[in-house]
């Protein structure tokens, strides 16, 4: 039950009079209406209220619900007189009180600022009649001025006023309002809503209980928060705790038969001065040796500590301008275009092909990771990372998303990753075979996480 539904219930309870129990010491509303009733032909006797038209009979089939035998159902123009307030233009309502603007200021939705001067004075409930959220209850106290927008609820000092504004925000006034583009409570359609009235005494002891149970309600939102934005956030914490064990070498278990990192590094070596001496790849600056200081954890034996550039080739793409890439597919232009975060759109042409992992190395987003197949193209941001063939790419990509690159970005407005920067990062590798397990134990955990996530939206 979220804490708006707690709070619903209990008004719930309080306007059925299952909230206190009921006292026959207290009276019947029967003798405060009839005290409400005397009051207001006092008032129009002396010319201080309107008379006004006689209010429909309440018919069984209208009440909505049983109320105690003490309380009485009655329309609400029957106990409460309804004026809206006047109009005031927004140039003489102030953000910050001052000597001059003192005067407390309500709109339809609440407090708007301060004014000059006051049109009330006392303690009364507000109905919004003006906006989205016509049909709000705000309380006003001393003096202050109600604007066109703020109906105030004249009690006649016969019933309590914090009753009256539970027991009118129980009512839910807004479903009486005008459905158009700028929704509207007329106080002729208020006056005839039905409302359960409770002898006085009853009245203060429902707000005082009602105020006893908002303090718990308010503990209870907090902790409701707090879990929601813990449901919230957990898949996402699932997922990055799932990685965190998956390079520590904590997700699979090691296998002796599938061989040592350091004989697939010495692999990856070989491959590279074939390239090397063939052409295809050019000779790099050795990379600086890797200190036991910046190792930031313990890996399994048969791993080993690698810089990015000792294994993998790190390449950016190539500039392509805006007008050369398109929305959607066509015959000319069929490949897919990667730019930093990801697919761009589409061109006429291909600059990779294959099966890669992508780091994106510009923008705000810069160090995410993407998987690109087959025949595309790479821009100037997207940094192409060519494994060889000798490292599973779904293991790379995800070890690499692991690693958060991010972090390396340059901290300037537009935030940047150089490939000189990224070779020299530390990655954990483990053998090959080990490689494809934890890529197939985290696609079975990450398909949970996300079955999880999709149930908690």
């Amino acid at each position: 039950m979220t804490p708006q539904e707690l709070k619903n219930s209990i008004l719930q309870l309080a306007i059925q009079g299952k909230l206190v129990e009921q006292r026959p010491e207290e009276g019947t509303a029967q003798e405060l209406y009839a005290q409400i009733q005397a009051e207001k032909q006092r008032l129009i006797k002396e010319g201080k209220i309107k008379k006004e038209k006689p209010l429909p009979e309440i018919t069984e089939n209208e009440k909505p619900f049983d109320i105690p035998d003490e309380w009485m159902w009655v329309r609400i123009g029957q106990i409460f007189n309804l004026q809206a307030g006047k109009n005031i233009t927004a140039t003489d309502i102030y953000d910050e009180p001052s000597e001059k603007h003192k005067y407390l200021c309500y709109g339809g939705n609440g407090v708007r600022g301060y004014v000059s001067r006051f049109n009330r004075e006392g303690n009364f409930a507000l109905i919004g009649r003006q906006g989205a959220l016509c049909g709000n209850i705000n309380i006003a106290n001393g003096q202050f001025y109600a604007t066109e927008h703020a109906v105030v609820v004249d009690h006649y000092n016969l019933t309590d006023v914090l009753w009256g504004g539970w027991f009118l925000k129980a009512l839910n006034l807004n479903q009486y309002a005008t459905a158009t583009a700028q929704p509207g409570l007329a106080v002729s359609n208020i006056i005839k809503v039905l409302i359960p009235l409770p002898p006085l005494a009853e009245q203060k002891r429902i707000v005082a209980e009602i105020e006893e149970f908002l303090p718990l309600v308010d503990r209870y939102e907090k902790a409701w928060t707090k879990l929601e934005e813990f449901n919230h956030r957990f898949p996402e914490d699932m997922k990055k705790s799932i990685l965190q064990q998956a390079i520590q070498g904590k997700l699979v278990e090691q296998r002796p038969e599938e061989g040592t990192a350091q004989e697939l590094y010495a692999q990856i070596q070989a491959e590279k001065r074939r390239l090397i001496k063939e052409g295809k790849l050019k000779k790099e600056k050795p990379l600086p040796e890797i200190t036991e200081e910046e190792k930031p954890f313990e890996i399994p034996e048969g791993w080993m500590w690698v810089r990015l550039g000792q294994i993998f080739n790190l390449q950016a793409g190539k500039n392509i301008t805006a007008a050369n890439i398109y929305d959607e597919p066509s015959e000319k232009h069929k490949y897919l275009c990667y730019g930093g975060n990801g697919v761009r759109g589409y061109v006429s042409s291909f600059n990779r092909e294959g099966n890669f992992a992508l780091i994106g190395r510009q923008g705000a987003l810069c160090g995410n990771i993407n998987i690109a197949n087959g025949q595309f193209y790479a821009t100037e941001h997207a940094v192409v990372v060519d494994h060889y063939n000798l490292t599973d790419v779904l293991w790379g990509a995800r070890f690499l998303k692991a690693l958060n690159l991010n972090q390396y970005a340059t901290a300037t407005a537009q935030p940047g990753l150089a490939v000189s920067n990224i070779i020299k990062v530390l990655i954990p590798l483990p053998p090959l075979a080990e490689q494809k397990r934890i890529v197939e134990k985290l696609e079975e955990l990450l398909a949970m996480c996300e079955r999880l996530k999709k149930k908690r939206t």
